[in-house]
């Protein structure tokens, strides 16, 4: 695979070179959170200067700043100081921050280049690399499509932003894996030379509206995904997606179209991109079948927790926006008491409300985004505000009865109380498994 890497001035294709190129150059990472950890890590081993900046202060970020100054690593908590910036030789930015962010901005006024910590670890990749994107599904599709290259004998990697860093696992990753990595429009947004061997993008609906202007800025990060694609490569796309469909013509790679006719009725649309990406590697379809038989769902998704006094506790914390928990409430078969909430991407729940009074009986809502839906569904049923997560799981089992499930489907991110969805989807697990 001729797929060349960026550092610097530097053009390399040996590994041995990119080492030789890292050691002793000044690297800060932005960001202290899974990505920015793994990437300082990854960066120290390799013989690089590395520094993190943080912005915010918790228990959780100081402990982690102290194992990092064990390792030698410079750490900064609280705010950004241009002085860990000035005179590095790269910045690497983790999916949280933003483009507009002062380090960002200083960096690339010095001509200091600022790559995401997919990019950093993509140049140190001898596999290929299957990135998937996307506003829904791409944890599943991602988690399907490792399964399948593992179920076919070939050794897999389940990265990216579906929890495990890229850069975390790179270097035991050997020429004759597959790297299947779900890739976030955060993580696009810095890309320069990325370059998957099979791009795909399941879907675009409105998301993430606090960060962009409008559904096509948002569509043209997604698209950031192929723009170093060529003609012996693929890109995956959704048919039944009128913005994805359009824009086939725009790029050099071959496209294969996934939900475009009747003998793909059988399979969800997760499926149907597995399969399409099964194509494109030249696998073995039967391999498919025997895992969508046997798999059983990804964490947070739609996961069922426990049954108490007839009750169903679901985990859907994934859901961090409106078009995952209208999947998920399309697809509960009893009615519901709602837990929702969380910190707000400019969404518009008022979107969803004839789904919502078809579903749901009632709604207890907590987090920033609280007072906004509950104006926007104060016609449509009984709702409960409450300010901390403990009293939500509470007073919804309360509220349900037997044969009703309680669905944590929250709408929103979860970065006003936990530092992830996964944490937030764990902190309910942990309250609906302590309920008497």
């Amino acid at each position: 695979m001729d797929r060349r890497g960026y550092f610097g001035s530097f053009y390399f294709d040996n590994f041995e070179v990119k080492i030789m190129i890292v050691q002793n150059k000044k690297i800060t990472v932005v960001g202290l959170a899974r990505s920015g950890i793994a990437a300082a890590k990854f960066l120290k081993s390799l013989g690089a200067h590395v520094s993190v900046t943080e912005k915010n202060r918790t228990p959780a970020l100081e402990e982690a700043a102290a194992k990092l100054s064990d390792r030698g690593i410079a750490v900064e908590l609280g705010e950004h100081s241009r002085s860990f910036i000035d005179g590095r030789d790269l910045v690497v930015i983790s999916p949280g921050v933003r483009p507009d962010s002062e380090p960002v901005v200083w960096a690339q006024g010095l001509g200091i280049d600022v790559v995401s910590e997919i990019e950093l670890a993509a140049d140190f990749c001898p596999a290929p690399i299957v990135a998937i994107t996307g506003t829904n599904g791409k944890t599943t599709t991602t988690t399907l499509v490792g399964e399948i290259v593992r179920a076919c004998g070939k050794r897999a990697h389940i990265l990216g932003n579906i929890g495990t860093p890229f850069s975390s696992q790179v270097q035991d990753i050997r020429k004759e894996d597959l790297v299947s990595l779900e890739v976030s429009s955060f993580q696009l947004e810095t890309i320069k030379n990325f370059h998957p061997k099979v791009a795909v993008i399941l879907n675009v609906t409105p998301d993430h509206l606090d960060r962009y202007a409008n559904v096509a800025e948002y569509l043209g990060v997604k698209k950031r995904i192929f723009m170093n694609q060529d003609e012996s490569d693929y890109l995956v796309l959704n048919y039944g997606d009128r913005f994805l469909r359009e824009i086939a013509p725009q790029t050099k790679a071959k496209v294969i179209f996934f939900n475009k006719d009747a003998s793909e009725a059988e399979f969800n649309q997760n499926q149907m991109a597995a399969l399409a990406v099964v194509k494109a590697l030249g696998l073995k379809r039967e391999a498919c079948l025997e895992v969508f038989r046997d798999f059983k769902g990804v964490e947070h998704r739609m996961e069922f927790v426990r049954n108490l006094g007839g009750i169903e506790f679901i985990n859907d914390s994934k859901a961090t926006n409106i078009d995952s928990t209208i999947w998920a409430l399309k697809n509960i078969k009893k009615s519901a008491v709602l837990i929702a909430g969380g910190r707000d991407k400019g969404s518009d729940f008022a979107s969803i409300k004839d789904l919502i009074r078809e579903k749901i009986r009632e709604v207890v809502l907590v987090g920033e985004a609280s007072e906004r839906i509950a104006r926007a569904w104060k016609d449509v049923l009984p709702i409960e505000q409450v300010k901390t997560f403990p009293e939500a799981v509470s007073a919804a089992y309360n509220k349900a009865r037997a044969g009703e499930m309680v669905l944590f489907s929250p709408m929103c991110k979860s970065f006003d109380m936990f530092t992830d969805y996964e944490h937030r989807g764990r902190t309910f697990k942990d309250l609906v498994n302590k309920l008497k």
